[in-house]
């Protein structure tokens, strides 16, 4: 008997430890199976994320050949949508909701909450994660992504159909996520108004509504060979061909600054766009496809109670049509000037000119 207490001791510890060890992994897998829920961790395999709110905004993002796209007619932000991905990659688990506030939070989802839904390519047949077969397109998270906590330190999460939600965040970032997961389409549309290479375009106007004069047209006629034709006497002049492939080159990406489409009343919008525009510019590529974009002067009030034809013109920023006239967006001087010069300047023999500052000198 006492040769065989030793072992029964040892017996009872290894019991009693197993028995700790299998509540713990328990409790533990309890949390990790709620936190895998909100993670996403193939970010390769998303097609697509649908999100809607309360305020009947409703964004589809959707891969495709050729980009991310929103609601079947934009391109969508790339860098917005790398850091949706990456947030889905990165989200975890903070804690519990505590049993006191649990009520309310949900509450909160219920009434306040953006509804997430993702969807990937997923294998019907998964044998040992080493044979997968008959690939799908399947809904694989649905969360709802509600509000920050008070700290501003994580953000609440509800899975769909869970009891229970949580407080989220990202290791390493202090700050709520919930904005990564808006569900207003302007917020994930890309900038790009232009976006062709060199090599691709066919022609360039440029148009100036005040000073038709210095209104011109540059033309491909070969491989790295432009015609300049100033459009008020459709005279060809001679040209600087590295100004002019600079120029051509910026082209590749020009980008606004904000769209406005619901920032300002429909009426404010068709009030400036029928105003004479400040510039016309068109681009044309070696498919026949035509980009058009037209300026209009947008003046700040720098005085309170006066008249608004008495505003300051702003020097830093334009109004703008794009994509058809569908989007009026702002635009910075700083991002356009440097494609906004005149006839003049592409003129060959005539020198680039530098704006030359004065300053006062402090005695």
């Amino acid at each position: 008997m006492k040769k065989n207490k030793p072992i029964l001791i040892l017996t009872i510890v290894l019991i009693a430890v197993a028995g700790l060890l299998i509540w713990n992994n328990r409790y533990l897998s309890t949390i990790r199976g709620e936190s895998a829920d909100f993670m996403v961790w193939d970010t390769a395999s998303v097609t697509r994320v649908y999100l809607a709110d309360r305020n009947e905004h409703e964004s589809l993002l959707e891969r495709t050949d050729d980009g991310w796209t929103l609601n079947h007619d934009y391109r969508a932000h790339s860098k917005k949508i790398d850091q949706l991905l990456y947030t889905l990659f990165r989200v975890r688990v903070k804690m519990p909701v505590s049993v006191a506030s649990h009520d309310n939070i949900i509450s909160l989802l219920a009434s306040r909450s953006t509804k997430v839904e993702v969807y990937q390519m997923v294998p019907r047949i998964n044998l040992f994660n080493r044979i997968k077969l008959f690939w799908h397109e399947k809904r694989t998270k649905v969360i709802y992504v509600g509000e920050a906590t008070k700290d501003s330190s994580g953000t609440f999460m509800l899975k769909e159909g869970a009891d229970n939600a949580y407080i989220v965040y990202i290791p390493g970032f202090r700050g709520y996520i919930s904005t990564r997961f808006s569900a207003n389409p302007d917020d994930w549309r890309d900038h790009t108004i232009f976006h062709t290479a060199l090599a691709d375009i066919q022609s360039l106007s440029l148009e100036f509504g005040a000073n038709p004069d210095q209104s011109f047209r540059i033309d491909n006629t070969g491989k790295y060979q432009y015609q300049l034709t100033r459009l008020a006497d459709q005279q060809v002049l001679p040209i600087d061909t590295l100004k002019v492939i600079n120029l051509l080159s910026l082209f590749a990406d020009v980008r606004f600054e904000s769209l406005l489409n619901n920032l300002l009343s429909e009426h404010r919008i068709d009030s400036i766009s029928h105003t004479p525009f400040v510039h016309r510019l068109t681009l044309t590529d070696k498919q026949g496809k035509t980009t058009c974009m037209k300026t209009f002067t947008k003046r700040v009030n720098s005085v309170f109670d006066i008249p608004e034809e008495e505003y300051i013109v702003d020097e830093d920023r334009l109004y703008a049509l794009v994509n058809d006239d569908r989007d009026f967006v702002l635009i910075q001087y700083y991002v356009f000037d440097k494609i906004l010069k005149d006839v003049d300047y592409y003129i060959a023999g005539n020198p680039i000119q530098y704006q030359i500052e004065h300053y006062q000198v402090m005695e």
